[in-house]
């Protein structure tokens, strides 16, 4: 007693922080965050201007493709997309940057969440645009690459197209199933890294007819002279509108597939920035896996602010041992989109307390959990983000806060640390099976003065999107044969 009355309660408060630190950290419960690292890549992205990033394009690293899955599988060479257009072009500091990728992906979110919308009530897009009213005019991988600099938030496929093959960027999409690109001659065409497609100079350029399958396959179409017209919306004022046609698109050096139905726009408008257009990776007929057939594929996110890239492969083999397995869910209503079993959360190493049920998808289609490489924020209804962040808040009241920023609500100031402790977060899924998140997969930077948010939001709607922030470094691999996808 008396020499503990020598301590004041301040002192003995962190004396009792730094035993449940020491304890916790035994048990795997708290990662480490390098701030350092993370504030330096910040300021790295307006370093250096297009003909720099040119330069040092040896410079940049690699990240290893998923394993082969049979003698026949082909991999292509690595192009990122950060050499070739750097953020100093459009933004003044890395905050304006994300301020950008978060206003963009606000605008994502509503696009999902207004295409599922119309999915459970029946209703599709063409209801509101009647299909007589005149639109405006194999084993595979390819090179994947972050958009980030740009400030799309998105990630980049190099894909060729036309024979002979022309290379494009495109958009890699899981939340939508049409592929498309721009296309000459342009109505009204936003600006794209990539000279425009030209349909001319490609000898397997073939539009289709209305009578075909793939016409009638569209959500909104339309017949001019016997051609087929396509519209896609995105729900958030972006839109593309043209031909459907077949071409030849081809994935790296290693291989190409006849005869593709895609989209050639001739009037595009929207938040693709950069992008010649957009490689659909969903469930339905449409998207280029149903296309080809693939049995599989997987993509690996490089972090949204290196100037390294990785592989969108078809028909890779599913990771090994260290990975983690869910089971894709088939919603009735809505084919296009990847839903997962996602059980909860758990942060600190304990689950957090959330309704059963609340990941679900119910009778009438609502609900569930889908997996989006175009959303970079992970939603979450509002009681089961206020149960996550409660239950990271209450572990980290010894860290300095810092005022909100844009969708975030949990922000830090770690800008007198070089690395800080923070608690695990895990997402949880069927089985046990648990996804234990690198500490840059849930906190990260929104300025270069050391504000570090937590990077989750809600939604007022009861559908959850597991964003590509939390999927970052990690290779996921959606097996289409047995509907199971691994993160590894």
């Amino acid at each position: 007693m008396a020499m503990a009355s020598r301590y004041s309660p301040l002192i003995l408060h962190f004396i009792t922080l730094s035993l449940l630190l020491s304890s916790s950290l035994s048990d795997d419960t708290f990662n480490s965050l390098d701030v350092s690292a993370s504030i330096r890549s910040t300021l790295d992205l307006f370093s250096l201007h297009d003909e720099q990033l040119l330069q040092n394009d040896e410079q940049t690293a690699v990240l290893p493709s998923a394993s082969a899955s049979s003698s026949s599988s082909l991999s292509v060479e690595i192009h990122p997309r950060v050499k070739i257009y750097a953020p100093v072009h459009t933004h003044d500091d890395y905050k304006s940057l994300t301020e950008s990728r978060l206003a963009r992906d606000s605008a994502r979110v509503k696009s999902l969440l207004s295409k599922a919308e119309l999915a459970i009530r029946g209703m599709s897009r063409a209801d509101f645009n009647p299909v007589d009213t005149p639109l405006r005019s194999q084993d595979l991988q390819a090179p994947l690459s972050s958009g980030a600099s740009q400030g799309s938030g998105e990630y980049f496929s190099r894909v060729g197209v036309g024979s002979p093959a022309k290379e494009y960027f495109m958009v890699i999409d899981t939340g939508s199933d049409v592929s498309w690109l721009q296309c000459q001659p342009c109505s009204d065409c936003y600006k794209q890294s990539d000279p425009v497609f030209n349909p001319t100079s490609s000898s397997s350029y073939a539009p289709l007819s209305c009578s075909t399958r793939q016409c009638r396959s569209l959500e909104i179409g339309a017949c001019r002279n016997g051609a087929c017209l396509y519209q896609v919306s995105y729900g958030d004022g972006s839109y593309t509108v043209g031909n459907l046609v077949t071409e030849t698109v081809s994935f790296g050096t290693s291989g190409s597939v006849p005869k593709v139905t895609i989209g050639c726009g001739h009037d595009n408008e929207g938040l693709f920035v950069g992008a010649a257009g957009l490689l659909g990776l969903g469930g339905g007929p449409l998207s280029m896996p149903s296309q080809i057939k693939a049995t599989s594929f997987s993509y690996c996110l490089v972090d949204r602010d290196s100037r390294k890239s990785s592989t969108l492969e078809f028909n890779s083999a599913k990771p090994g041992s260290n990975s983690v397995t869910a089971p894709i869910l088939r919603n009735s209503k809505l084919d296009t989109f990847y839903y997962v079993g996602l059980t909860g959360f758990s942060v600190g190493g304990r689950p957090v307390s959330i309704p059963p049920g609340t990941f679900a998808v119910d009778e009438a289609g609502s609900g569930g959990v889908i997996v989006d490489s175009g959303t970079a924020v992970t939603r979450l209804p509002s009681q089961a983000y206020t149960s996550l962040r409660d239950a990271f808040t209450r572990l980290t009241r010894h860290l300095k806060p810092a005022q909100s920023f844009a969708i975030f609500d949990t922000c830090y100031d770690f800008s007198s640390l070089s690395s800080v402790t923070v608690p695990t977060v895990a997402m949880n899924f069927a089985a046990g099976q648990k996804l234990e998140l690198p500490a840059k997969n849930y906190l990260i930077p929104v300025d270069s003065d050391g504000t570090f948010c937590f990077a989750f939001a809600e939604t007022t709607s009861s559908m959850s999107i597991i964003g590509n922030v939390q999927q970052q470094g990690t290779r996921v691999h959606y097996d289409l044969a047995k509907s199971q996808v691994t993160f590894s």
